[in-house]
């Protein structure tokens, strides 16, 4: 699994990587994350990617020349899914993210300012994704979580393949249970006792019990 990231602010993706299973997954060549400074692809000798918006307002556009100069040069190398985060896109969901798994080459555009030439989504970018009904100042923070995301879905990166099947958001209709772990009695709070019988029917069945009164209390 690939993913090149166009951001003004590499170094805050690359940091992001630096730590977990995803330096592990990359350090065992399960993921590939490449990561450009969208002010290398620039064509003025100041390095400039941004510029005030036509008809006025404020803030500032991210230009179209070297957000086209950096996602066709990289497409060029190897063809990719175009995904522009930004505030008005698609609410990222889990689905969303099964979706993305099955995509080899993912390009991730980290928007800035006021927004991107609307030239560039129309013609190079193939769809919008959104963190949440808010704005950020930019998109990096959305492309680390869709690359965590994804990253879960790939084989070998996460070492036990339960772990992702039994996530929560894995299944639409799947709720999650309490957990409990070491010590048994904390500040004179017990655990279930079920979870201690070694009964992995009753276990099973307490753990769906659990699934269903959450869904009630949703």
């Amino acid at each position: 699994m690939k993913f090149s990231v166009v951001t003004i602010f590499p170094d805050m993706i690359r940091d992001y990587l630096r730590y977990g299973l995803l330096e592990k997954a990359i350090q065992k060549q399960r993921l590939t994350v490449a990561v450009y400074d969208l002010r290398d692809f620039a064509a003025n000798k100041h390095q400039k990617v941004d510029d005030r918006p036509f008809g006025g307002g404020a803030g500032m556009v991210l230009m179209p020349g070297p957000l086209f100069t950096a996602v066709e040069g990289i497409r060029e190398r190897e063809p990719g899914r175009v995904i522009l985060f930004s505030a008005y896109g698609r609410v990222l969901e889990q689905k969303t993210l099964l979706r993305l798994a099955r995509d080899p080459h993912l390009i991730l555009v980290c928007g800035r300012y006021e927004g991107v030439d609307q030239r560039f989504i129309d013609t190079l970018v193939d769809e919008e994704i959104s963190l949440g009904r808010y704005v950020l100042m930019g998109g990096e923070i959305a492309a680390e979580a869709l690359i965590e995301g994804v990253a879960r879905l790939v084989p070998g990166v996460i070492a036990n393949p339960d772990s992702v099947e039994s996530d929560s958001f894995f299944q639409e209709d799947q709720m999650a249970f309490p957990q409990y772990t070491q010590p048994r009695l904390f500040r004179d709070l017990p655990i279930p006792d079920v979870l201690l019988s070694g009964d992995h029917e009753k276990i099973r069945a307490w753990r769906e019990k659990m699934q269903k009164r959450s869904k009630k209390h949703e």
